[in-house]
């Protein structure tokens, strides 16, 4: 649970170098991982999407790629963060606190979140909010950082706490960012307990796919 004037501060002083950073530090990985997600959204052939906490717009960028028959919405609560959304091709983004969104109840087929969750104030009054939003029959997805376990637990938790760090903050002069987005990796739900607190909040049949040996999770629910 996070402090949301604190992560708001930290996105927008990050936003100008964001997704060149995160592409350095994951090694091209994301973009895989965002693939991915397309692949599955795409499965369910939704009229709306929703994609809450956008950031600066790679999530919602594929899935307009994909599903190119849908209303895609792109909503975050950081303006810097959208603005660079819609420079590079967002074509509907709203500011939007995903805490207390101002969409009506059952209003679209799917919404997705990637690496946004672990970063709003109440888990699960989050997903709490989400399920309104999502029609009945509509589906969530969930793309975050998880625990990778066995071999590459304790080499993953050095390179996320020591040098992951480092390079951040060569990139983009912003390390206290970086070092708390690490943190917060660290105290974040993953694999069963995430499904676990998923249909804690009503939603149903909460499945995880483990990506890149656990170092990130798809988490997928019904309503």
């Amino acid at each position: 649970m996070q402090d949301p004037g604190f992560v708001k501060d930290a996105f927008s002083k990050i936003a100008d170098r964001y997704v060149v950073t995160n592409h350095v530090l994951s090694m091209g990985t994301d973009i895989l991982w965002r693939k991915r997600v397309g692949q599955i959204v795409v499965e369910w052939n939704p009229d709306t999407v929703l994609d809450i906490a956008t950031g600066t717009g790679d999530l919602a960028l594929e899935l307009q790629k994909v599903c190119y028959d849908a209303e895609v919405i792109a909503s975050d609560f950081c303006p810097e963060m959208l603005a660079h959304a819609t420079k590079r091709g967002v074509k509907i983004t709203q500011v939007v606190d995903a805490m207390s969104m101002p969409f009506d109840d059952d209003s679209c087929d799917v919404l997705t979140v990637a690496f946004g969750l672990r970063n709003m104030a109440n888990y699960p009054e989050a997903l709490t909010e989400m399920k309104r939003v999502i029609r009945p029959g509509g589906h969530l997805l969930i793309l975050d950082f998880s625990q990778p376990e066995g071999l590459l637990q304790k080499p993953y938790g050095f390179y996320l706490n020591k040098i992951l760090p480092i390079i951040a903050g060569k990139l983009t002069n912003e390390k206290e960012a970086y070092s708390y987005l690490a943190g917060s990796i660290g105290d974040f739900p993953s694999g069963k307990a995430m499904c676990d607190l998923i249909e804690s909040q009503g939603y149903k049949e909460a499945r995880q796919e483990a990506l890149s040996g656990g170092i990130a999770s798809i988490y997928t629910a019904e309503v």
